[in-house]
């Protein structure tokens, strides 16, 4: 079984306690007009918020809840438009009795189609100041054309071609009437009669997916809300990414400049728009643990189970203070269920071996550690259809797919390492020596430099990301004395699965700096410096990551800058980088790959290894450039006495 990836009113993260909020400030006895923002990356849980509250006030006579999805009507002309004849026909879905508010409904509705008028009024006007048909001319006055002559050549009289042209003079000579300004307090005096005469004491809308659409869509939908509708009764709830809706401000207005004060213009914008926002929390390790668990649980049980409904009560009181433990006690289920059935054992097992690194890689998102669970299931169906599902311990692909999702790199080294035998030696060391140190699972550093020259001694100086590995070996169960071929191959399609590199969230500005000009990179010195060592790493992924994918390397590629100061800083990424640089491809690499280095591979050893790269590159005769500028390279070093 799949766990669906849709919004759910089924509370698996304690949510109904923000949705409560929302609905509590919405409803307050006061017709002023409101609005809130329900911020969030995506995957966050917006759209389960939304449906919460659209449930919560289900039944109420006084309030009426109207949804609006903008990513649906994207293709529309007029956004605006389309918003307002939504929620106009929804009321009257909703009243469907009350004569009057359909004739004050009419009256709006002529409303929007001037708005429809006056968006295609500057296409016209261009026309008539140019003499040039534009496009917009031409298919509206074709479409009323075809009209006519679709009943056939008798009614394609001179008097209907007259007929036509003075519909379209008319229709030119009311929008240059109509001011904008006139008609949009109109429009705004029309639509709050319109909501006196429903006898409501507030309507609702719920606008969600607006982070999906594009730039344009999402302003003018913005704009609809605090122009034309942001009257009294009327409360509006946005769903969005805050991020997603700056980037869209930016894209709209791209001669406003990027700050004023302390803030961004879109990030005023934005603040401007929304009276209260809410921030859905990034899930922590109880958090992570226990949605783990749920979601193992309904994989085993269903949402109608009593094993489900029960768990997921015993959760909910837990998720009221996750400070105060670490996920769901073994005694509550007992005395909830009279047991803890097989499946519910191996759900709080196996939550709490990937919960750690799972809360950190997935940076807290549901739909990230979601979609682990999804594949891990599916992984297990196909090796259950292929005949080695008994091959498969479920705790041990669970540990390979986080390195898998988490540290590609490491996984990659494991795959090629284990190809021939199914082992792993460089793994069997790391794990040996991580298990021997005092700490828990999650704290893996050497107390002291003995210990340090010891994990260092046992690790491959070639292992990448050396310090989520050891982090990652610290997990339940050790993997590498596991035959490593058959999880190999079953996640063999992880390039596929998990689609391109989430956001790095408050790390996105500073990898951006770092993939900037010389001048940027050298800003950003003091922010690498202060960065925890997994912070370090996910920076360091994100800019080998750009470099890798550079199309042209005989330039200077983007991050490759960033690369040395992040490693300058973080000595323990030097080997990870000269081994990225010793996998570039030879033929299509230009000389700026030997000089920029200084001060990165500061350490004898590694300075050695370097050395011993630009060896190999003035010696390979398949890419002239760069075996010129290596052999210059290595004799300046030698004339420097470095050799």
């Amino acid at each position: 079984m799949i766990v669906a990836d849709n919004e759910t009113a089924v509370d698996l993260l304690y949510y109904q306690a923000i949705a409560r909020t929302v609905v509590r400030v919405v409803a307050e006895e006061s017709d002023e007009p409101l609005s809130v923002g329900v911020h969030g990356d995506w995957g966050a849980g917006k759209s389960s918020v939304l449906m919460m509250v659209e449930e919560a006030f289900e039944g109420s006579e006084r309030i009426l809840c109207v949804r609006f999805n903008g990513w649906l009507f994207q293709g529309f002309e007029d956004a605006k438009a389309v918003l307002i004849e939504t929620i106009v026909d929804e009321l009257l879905r909703k009243r469907p009795t009350h004569r009057k508010l359909a004739d004050q409904a009419e009256k709006v509705l002529r409303r929007v189609d001037w708005m429809k008028v006056a968006r295609k009024a500057s296409s016209y006007g261009m026309t008539l100041a140019t003499g040039i048909p534009h496009p917009e001319t031409i298919k509206d006055l074709g479409a009323a054309a075809r009209a006519v002559l679709a009943k056939g050549g008798q009614d394609a009289t001179a008097e209907n071609l007259a007929t036509l042209v003075g519909g379209a003079n008319n229709f030119l000579r009311e929008v240059e009437e109509d001011s904008a300004p006139e008609q949009m307090h109109a429009f705004r005096a029309e639509f709050e009669e319109l909501l006196q005469r429903a006898d409501i004491d507030r309507l609702v809308v719920l606008v969600d997916d607006l982070d999906r659409c594009l730039p344009e869509i999402a302003i003018e939908t913005l704009e609809a809300i605090r122009l034309f509708l942001f009257v009294p009764r009327a409360a509006f709830v946005i769903a969005a990414d805050e991020g997603m809706i700056e980037y869209a401000v930016r894209q709209h207005f791209p001669d406003l400049p990027v700050t004023t004060g302390p803030a961004t213009y879109a990030r005023n914008y934005l603040e401007k728009l929304i009276q209260v926002p809410f921030r859905l929390p990034s899930l922590g390790y109880a958090e992570t643990r226990i949605y783990v668990t749920l979601l193992l649980v309904l994989n085993d049980f269903g949402e109608e189970s009593d094993e489900f409904s029960e768990i997921a009560g015993l959760a909910r009181e837990v998720l009221r203070r996750p400070w105060q433990g670490p996920g769901l006690d073994r005694t509550a289920i007992v005395e909830a269920l009279g047991s803890v059935p097989e499946a519910v054992e191996r759900a709080l097992e196996l939550s709490g071996r990937i919960a750690p690194i799972l809360a950190d890689g997935a940076r807290g998102n549901p739909r990230q550690i979601k979609r682990f669970i999804n594949t891990m299931m599916l992984r297990l169906a196909i090796a259950e259809e292929r005949g080695f599902r008994d091959e498969l311990n479920i705790s041990v692909l669970a540990k390979i797919m986080l390195a898998e999702q988490f540290a590609p790199e490491l996984y990659d080294a494991m795959a090629r390492g284990s190809a021939n035998t199914g082992a792993f030696e460089e793994l069997d060391a790391l794990e040996a020596v991580v298990r021997q140190e005092p700490h828990g699972a999650l704290e893996t550093k050497p107390t002291d430099e003995k210990g340090k020259a010891a994990a260092d001694q046992a690790s491959p100086p070639g292992l990448p990301n050396l310090e989520w590995a050891k982090q990652w070996a610290a997990i339940e169960p050790p993997v590498a004395r596991h035959d490593l071929r058959p999880y190999v191959f079953v996640t063999r399609d992880r390039r596929s699965v998990f689609g391109a590199v989430t956001s790095l969230g408050g790390l996105d500005e500073l990898v951006a700096k770092l993939l900037g000009s010389p001048l940027l990179v050298r800003q950003a010195s003091g922010e690498v410096a202060r960065l925890q060592p997994l912070e370090a790493e996910q920076v360091f992924d994100a800019l080998r990551a750009k470099v890798r994918d550079a199309e042209e390397l005989a330039e200077e590629p983007a991050g490759a800058r960033g690369l040395a100061e992040v490693s300058r800083h973080h000595p323990f990424l030097c080997r990870s980088l000269l081994a990225f640089l010793r996998d570039l491809p030879v033929s299509r690499l230009g000389p700026w790959v030997v000089t920029g280095w200084t001060g990165t591979f500061a350490e004898e050893d590694v300075k050695a290894e370097f050395d011993g790269l630009l060896d190999a590159w003035a010696k390979q005769d398949e890419n002239r450039p760069l075996k010129v500028a290596a052999t210059g390279a290595t004799k300046l070093a030698k004339t420097r006495g470095r050799r």
